[in-house]
């Protein structure tokens, strides 16, 4: 039977008139838990036209870098020996590896198929099918006795070895199912028709390999495993995935959170964290994250604060410094040299080969050398193509890749040299009903979970929320940050009421900006992370899965330290390859 309160919180209040505003919303549903639920739970939902969040999702995404001699095609800041930050949107206190360790780490604690951009969503009906845990279930997935096909004994399956455009690597790809018969006929497919197939990876979560750089993370954290498995043979299965837990788990806490959120947030949550006191001397402060039996989701969370992450980035990175290829893998013309484009790959594009593209295989030449990811060899001493790439920018702009995503338009077509802008933008499938725009789909996913507006959540944290005249939409860029669009010129409907997530966006970029403007000339350089909402919600979402969950190393042993000098994540991913 149908519960009507639960009816009725499923209505969609109406933008102007229909009676007062937020009337019908229900500060508490019938389950003070689930897995999915509301951090602030006594606000109500800021209200917007769909258009208002369409014509902000368009201006939140960049032009695409264009040559100034030609602007046909693109272009790229130029590696320049001696100098590691090449470019003002880049952000000097995050390597680019953080934004794919962050991506791992929310597939590995939410997965929502069932909401939808088109109607109103019940947090309290939702249901995370994964575990509001940082226990690796992406990695594992259900484990050996219900997915043997993953599994060799005690140990992950491996795809196929990967170089470094021919230089030998301990990387590997994920491993990949091939069908090599017709569904319908049961006859083999010829190699023509094999080559239309993609080559699915057997993993615990398929969005792991929806790029190339998160799907080589994957298959280091298999590899990983493997490594503590071989280390310890007397080990069973449970001991070795307990071990891989602990070392992930501390690499949130200690790496990851310290480098989005700053150390100071994370140590003013858990407190005891390092301190070699008793814990009873230090609680943890859990200010808005709180639960009564169970860890839940919270969607300001899920749907907006941990979306910062697509602000960080890079429309184009260099795998290795082995490819030098262009348009033509294997060298690239004096042109493409000039325009940065010699053996860098764009995160997304409407062509093959030069896109990092997932869900299928890629060149075996691809292996990613993760000093240029992670600071690992000194890589953050270096210049040059040796350098350690930055992620872009914690602001309210997202890369022009990113308004094209390839779930949402058609399949990637051959490459007709030269590459050109319009062989990068895909064309989307149904802009209107589907938008291909990530920054439209990240609002208007906020209007359907009835988030509160940036400014309530600011309010009610008792921080005073930005002024209007400060919430600009483009580039964290020094010279032209004041020159940017207020959010209100793009509509009065954000007068008072931005929208969450491009809150959280703009409240990095507006504190970055007070500090980078005090350093003069230097002030590009000076490093990005969350504010205070977005770093607050982060941190004490993550770290309150941690604290909830009793076989955490949180729990069980608050000062315990990872093998073999593991501290940060690339540590790890040396160790688990070497």
């Amino acid at each position: 039977m149908i519960n009507p309160a639960i009816t009725a919180r499923k209505r969609v209040p109406a933008a102007h008139g229909g009676g007062v505003r937020g009337d019908n919303f229900s500060p508490r549903s019938q389950l003070f838990e689930g897995r999915f639920g509301r951090m602030f739970r006594s606000l109500p939902p800021a209200e917007w036209s769909t258009d208002a969040l369409r014509n902000l999702g368009s201006a939140m995404i960049s032009e695409p870098e264009r040559d100034e001699k030609n602007p046909n095609f693109p272009t790229a800041p130029a590696e320049e020996e001696g100098r590691r930050i090449q470019d003002d949107e880049e952000n000097s206190g995050i390597a680019a590896g953080y934004t794919y360790l962050g991506q791992f780490i929310d597939h590995d604690i939410t997965f929502d198929p069932a909401s939808s951009l088109q109607r109103a969503n019940d947090p309290d009906a939702l249901i995370d099918f994964r575990t509001p845990r940082l226990d690796l279930d992406c990695l594992y997935g259900r484990g050996p006795e219900d997915q043997p096909y993953m599994y060799v004994g005690k140990k992950f399956r491996l795809g196929r070895q990967l170089t470094q455009n021919g230089k030998p690597t301990k990387a590997r790809d994920l491993p990949r199912y091939e069908d090599l018969f017709n569904a319908d006929t049961g006859e083999p497919l010829s190699p023509e028709e094999s080559t239309k197939i993609p080559k699915r990876a057997i993993i615990g979560d398929k969005r792991n390999d929806e790029n190339v750089i998160v799907s080589q993370l994957q298959s280091a954290m298999l590899q990983f495993h493997n490594k503590l498995a071989d280390e310890d043979p007397d080990a069973d299965f449970k001991d070795v995935q307990a071990r891989v837990r602990w070392h992930y788990q501390w690499i949130v806490v200690n790496d990851f959170l310290p480098t989005i959120c700053g150390p100071d947030m994370v140590h003013e949550i858990l407190p005891e964290l390092g301190s070699k006191k008793p814990a009873w001397e230090n609680q943890p402060k859990f200010a808005f994250y709180r639960w009564r039996e169970d860890p839940f989701m919270p969607i300001e969370f899920s749907a907006a604060a941990y979306r910062f992450g697509h602000s960080m980035v890079r429309p184009i990175y260099r795998l290795n410094t082995q490819l030098v290829g262009g348009d033509d893998p294997k060298q690239a013309t004096p042109d493409e040299i000039r325009r940065g484009m010699q053996g860098r790959f764009f995160i997304f594009a409407g062509v093959q080969n030069r896109s990092l593209n997932g869900f299928d295989s890629f060149p075996t030449q691809w292996a990613i050398d993760w000093s240029l990811f992670f600071n690992t060899s000194g890589s953050i001493q270096k210049g040059g193509a040796e350098r350690l790439q930055p992620a872009y920018k914690i602001d309210t702009s997202l890369v022009n890749p990113l308004g094209f995503l390839p779930e949402f338009c058609n399949p990637a077509g051959l490459l007709k040299p030269p590459l050109t802008i319009e062989q990068l933008q895909s064309t989307p499938i149904d802009e209107k009903m589907d938008p291909a725009n990530l920054a439209m789909r990240n609002l208007l996913r906020g209007l359907a979970m009835r988030l509160p507006s940036g400014q309530a959540v600011a309010e009610l944290m008792g921080i005073e929320p930005i002024e209007e005249e400060n919430l600009r939409v483009g580039k964290a860029v020094l010279d032209t940050f004041e020159e940017n669009q207020k959010l209100t010129d793009i509509s009065e409907e954000f007068r008072g009421k931005a929208p969450l997530w491009y809150y959280v966006l703009a409240e990095a970029q507006y504190d970055w900006f007070k500090r980078a403007k005090s350093k003069g000339s230097q002030g590009n350089d000076e490093p990005i992370n969350l504010g205070q909402v977005g770093g607050r919600i982060v941190a004490e979402t993550l770290l309150g899965l941690l604290y909830a969950d009793g076989s955490s190393y949180v729990r069980r042993n608050p000062n315990w330290m990872p093998s073999y000098d593991i501290r940060t994540m690339g540590d790890l991913i040396q160790f688990a390859l070497s």
